[in-house]
């Protein structure tokens, strides 16, 4: 499976014929490495969204325009499909099974609503089956207790916000390692915005500290895994 970061918190995922974009803020990302149209050009298969804020939710419809449907809580997918888009709605706790794999809604600590004002529901973690790996994409949220839980599943790699202001910062990141007891981990939503400061090399020490391998991903950059 190939990793490609575009920034911020947004990742394409492939595996051999199949595409997954996962929270695709593209357009306005001052961090973005591609852009819309070489994204469309992936020709994507899904589209995972974590939750509805604009960071996060991005080009959700615009890629769906391809025809892959949005992945998402029962909220999402019911405003997607109100704006003409195919949508799979799911909830916490629940499972999306699809032809490529799977993917798992966990809670996540944050808030969720459109750039319209309209309620996103409950934000979400995304435990994604893919490509023969099990990947634990946190979202926005802080560290909580059942993390735990989401770890007894067996996790090859988390990715987890590091960026402090809106979400946790690198030290309780890596508290989160100790609980989801993943083998690698990368370090996402820091940097793109002033307020955003949180340290990818401040979060990797710490990781290395508890046996975790960070692999700190430039916008552009694509870890083979």
């Amino acid at each position: 499976m190939n990793i490609t970061f575009i920034g911020h918190s947004a990742f394409l995922l492939q595996d051999g014929d199949t595409t997954l974009a996962i929270d695709p803020f593209i357009g306005g990302n001052p961090a973005a490495a591609l852009t819309l149209d070489e994204v469309k050009a992936k020709n994507v298969s899904a589209i995972l969204i974590s939750h509805a804020h604009g960071d996060h939710w991005g080009d959700a419809l615009e890629l769906a325009k391809g025809g892959a449907p949005i992945l998402a809580t029962a909220e999402i997918a019911g405003y997607a499909g109100k704006h003409g888009a195919s949508a799979i709605g799911g909830n916490i706790g629940g499972t999306l099974h699809q032809p490529w794999g799977s993917v798992y809604f966990t809670p996540a600590w944050h808030s969720s609503s459109f750039p319209d004002g309209s309620y996103g529901g409950m934000p979400t973690g995304l435990v994604i089956e893919f490509g023969g790996k099990r990947l634990y994409f946190a979202g926005d949220t802080a560290l909580f207790s059942d993390m735990a839980l989401i770890g007894e599943r067996g996790l090859d790699l988390a990715f987890l916000p590091i960026g402090d202001h809106y979400t946790m910062g690198p030290q309780e990141a890596a508290r989160c390692l100790d609980l989801l007891k993943p083998r690698d981990a990368v370090p996402i939503h820091y940097g793109t915005f002033p307020p955003l400061t949180g340290d990818p090399q401040v979060f990797a020490a710490q990781a290395q500290a508890r046996g975790v391998t960070a692999h700190v991903m430039r916008p552009g950059d694509v870890l083979a895994y």
